[in-house]
């Protein structure tokens, strides 16, 4: 579009130079003579572009007429009548008139050519007739090629209706302001709206222009941030022969990707023939989300059949009535009417007569009597706003705070600030107006149409407020390509929008993170999770407390045995010198009592939460008791072996082996051995406090590590040759030895070897 203005520029000065144009008293616009000039850029008719290629100014006298840049003609004049007037206790410019001339633009060639014409009165004209500054144009396309040149002198433009974000740009664009928001603001709004309902599947348009094309790059930029995905883009071109087909495969392509919310980010003039062909194929219950520009325009409205579309959601310019100003357009109306004479003139008073219309053309656009809709008045109140901010700026320039201002050449480049009814007008260093905006919805009652404000968004700080209450649909559409996932399970992408997804289950030991829905993390290990979570769960801790009914009952078992123990060991003690006591074995059967006691109340260190000391003490206290213990009934095996066998054959060896201690030899040498094998294992690899996390998924095991260690492998292989030996000297000779050795057997057959785990 910036390529084709400036093609038109080159095309417009070659014209120029060779004489063949004067914009200037050929009918084509409005003067008022002044002490300062403002000029207006305003789109009074409408025109077909050249069919060629080639850039071409058609006479806009011979174009429709448009309605909506009377109303925007007549808000410049109502301004500069009002401040002229000087309303108010104190007036704005004492002392000083202010005039205007207005151009039409109803083409991007008739904007280039009205600018060069303005550029060329900066050098030939007086100050009277020199424009201070510029009003429009009306739209971004007709506006970049005016700013650029403007913008080289410094002559101030303020637009009212073009919101391209790249007029932004104060390297490109140095003079440039405008009382519409930005379009950067627009697309906020848009994206916060579809954020609000959760319309993450969604088809987007733009007309074929800078407006539509920029602003559909701007969105779609922004909707990859809020996790928005765009199922169709599609470019609205200008209706022609040639273009009908395309429009009619726009719609059937948004049908094909089921969407049911359509961004259009569009100039009402190329929509107004996309819609026809929506209306046409018969698409209803969508969701439209409109720009300022079409959203509330009649034109668009005014469809036959559109009603039955779907629901239409707008961003609109926040609405602002301008006082008096519809009764300024029926004065002028009764004026032209009472005398349409060619020579009437200027009265006295500032009443405008038909001479300043300076046409009959234009005099026919009054006797049409349009009639104000609301946004004509949201636009008109724009242009309003632009002419009270030049007249601040010439206030201050000219130093009119005493009450009277001095006339004098000026630069008036100067920040305003200022407030018009209950509207702050200013600009941001962008020449940007940090004004919000109305969220709109349409309301149809049968056929007639009409608008409703049903929220509004603030740029500054981001923030939509919305009353979805006032929106007429059954429900909230769903515009989405795959449903949430159920809790605990992860999105899978399908294709390539992120949007589109398979849901598939976390297993167990495994959580769904709420910062990331594409995997599932795994858990802590001192936590769990079943299948199909969102969160773990603490294990369940395995342990046998002091107080469990388990624990109690072995603890009562436990001292059954030490009663048992004690009891019998105290009923040997006192009788240790008889002989019953002597043949049963003597302290060898006492010592035995108290390995089998120890051996007993090792099992208290399995109870309660694991300790160091405990860990430490009672496996090996165990082993070591029950060591002691077989090494008693070994030895007392061995001597009954020996008395009945090996005494008779070699008895002068069993007499030495008696005599010389050789049962509590044998038992003190099996005993430090083994005590021998644990204390090196236990200082070798020392049992601690640990915590099991694979027997169970859902628990943990206290437990004492290291009890599977070779050092507790040899205890288990010690222990066991020396049960093996203690029964292989029992012989089948001896039957009434083996029925004591059977009963001494049985007495310690209870105390079973422990393998922890």
């Amino acid at each position: 579009m910036c390529c084709a203005a400036f093609l038109s520029l080159g095309w417009l000065m070659l014209v120029l130079a060779e004489g063949k144009l004067d914009y200037i008293s050929k009918g084509e616009g409005l003067q008022l003579q002044g002490d300062f000039s403002i000029a207006g850029l305003f789109p009074l008719h409408y025109t077909d572009a050249p069919t060629s290629g080639m850039p071409a100014l058609g006479s806009c006298s011979k174009g429709r007429q448009n309605k909506h840049g009377y109303h925007l003609m007549q808000a410049m004049r109502f301004a500069v009548e009002e401040i002229n007037n000087g309303s108010g206790s104190q007036p704005l410019l004492p002392g000083v008139e202010l005039g205007y001339q207005i151009y039409d633009i109803c083409s991007v060639p008739a904007s280039v050519l009205a600018t060069l014409d303005l550029l060329d009165q900066q050098q030939h004209s007086s100050l009277g007739q020199r424009a201070v500054a510029v009003i429009g144009p009306d739209s971004s396309s007709k506006s970049f090629t005016p700013a650029a040149l403007l913008g080289a002198y410094l002559v101030p433009q303020i637009s009212y209706e073009a919101s391209n974000e790249m007029l932004s740009n104060k390297f490109l664009y140095p003079s440039f302001f405008r009382t519409i928001p930005s379009d950067k603001n627009q697309v906020t709004a848009m994206i916060q709206l579809l954020v609000r309902f959760k319309w993450t599947w969604i088809a987007l348009l733009g007309s074929d222009n800078s407006y539509g094309l920029q602003g559909m790059q701007s969105l779609s930029q922004q909707a990859v941030h809020h996790d928005i995905c765009i199922a169709y883009q599609g470019v609205i071109p200008k209706l022609t022969e040639d273009t009908v087909q395309v429009m009619r495969n726009m719609v059937e392509n948004i049908l094909t990707t089921n969407v049911n919310t359509i961004v259009v980010f569009s100039s009402k003039s190329k929509l107004s023939g996309f819609f026809p062909y929506v209306v046409e194929r018969n698409v209803t219950g969508k969701v439209w989300i409109g720009t300022e520009d079409w959203s509330v325009a009649s034109l668009i409205s005014g469809i036959p059949g559109i009603h039955t579309i779907g629901t239409v959601l707008g961003v609109s310019v926040k609405y602002a009535a301008i006082p008096g100003f519809e009764d300024f357009e029926r004065k002028s109306l009764e004026i032209l009417e009472q005398d349409s004479g060619p020579n009437l003139q200027e009265s006295s008073n500032g009443t405008t007569g038909a001479s300043c219309l300076q046409s009959a053309d234009l005099y026919s656009f009054a006797k049409n009597s349009y009639s104000l809709e609301k946004y004509d008045i949201t636009s008109s109140f724009n242009v309003y706003k632009a002419v009270y901010a030049v007249a601040h700026a010439l206030h201050h320039a000219l130093e009119c705070d005493s009450g009277k201002c001095q006339k004098r050449t000026i630069h008036p480049w100067q920040q305003v600030r200022f407030t018009l009814g209950n509207t702050s007008v200013y600009f941001d260093s962008n020449g940007d107006p940090p004004t919000g905006y109305d969220i709109v919805t349409w309301v149809w009652r049968g056929t007639d149409w009409s608008l409703r404000v049903v929220g509004s968004f603030s740029p500054d700080p981001t923030e939509l407020t919305l009353d979805a209450a006032l929106i007429k649909w059954p429900d909230v559409p769903l515009s989405i390509c795959s449903p949430d996932c159920p809790a605990g399970h992860r999105k899978l992408q399908t294709g390539q929008h992120k949007c589109c997804f398979e849901c598939l289950a976390c297993p167990a030991a495994t959580f769904l993170n709420k910062s990331g829905y594409t995997s599932c993390q795994p858990c802590p290990e001192e936590k769990w999770a079943p299948p199909v979570s969102e969160q773990c769960l603490n294990r369940t801790v395995l342990l046998l407390p002091w107080d469990a009914p388990l624990a109690v009952a072995l603890l009562l078992l436990l001292a059954l045995c030490l009663l048992m123990t004690s009891g019998c060991a105290l009923i040997l003690l006192l009788n240790l010198n008889t002989p019953v006591a002597k043949s049963a074995g003597g302290r060898t059967c006492l010592l035995m009592l108290a390995a089998l006691t120890a051996a007993a109340a090792s099992s208290l260190c399995h109870f309660g939460q694991p300790s160091g000391p405990a860990c430490i003490l009672k496996h090996p206290l165990f082993i070591f008791s029950f060591s002691v213990c077989l090494a008693c009934i070994t030895v007392r095996s061995f001597q009954v072996v020996c008395i009945f066998k090996l005494a008779s054959k070699l008895p002068q060896a069993y007499d030495t082996w008696a005599k010389n201690h050789g049962p509590e030899f044998t038992i003190f040498l099996v005993s430090v051995t083994i005590l021998f094998i644990s204390v090196v294992r236990v200082a070798l690899n020392p049992p601690q406090p640990s915590q099991d996390l694979g027997f169970y998924h859902d628990s943990i095991v206290l437990e004492c590590s290291n009890t599977l260690s070779p050092g507790a492998g040899l205890e288990l292989v010690y222990v066991s040759l020396l049960t093996m030996l203690c029964f292989s000297f029992i012989t089948q000779s001896c039957c009434w030895l083996l029925f004591e050795a059977r009963d001494e057997r049985a007495f310690c057959g209870w105390e079973v070897t422990p393998i922890d785990r």
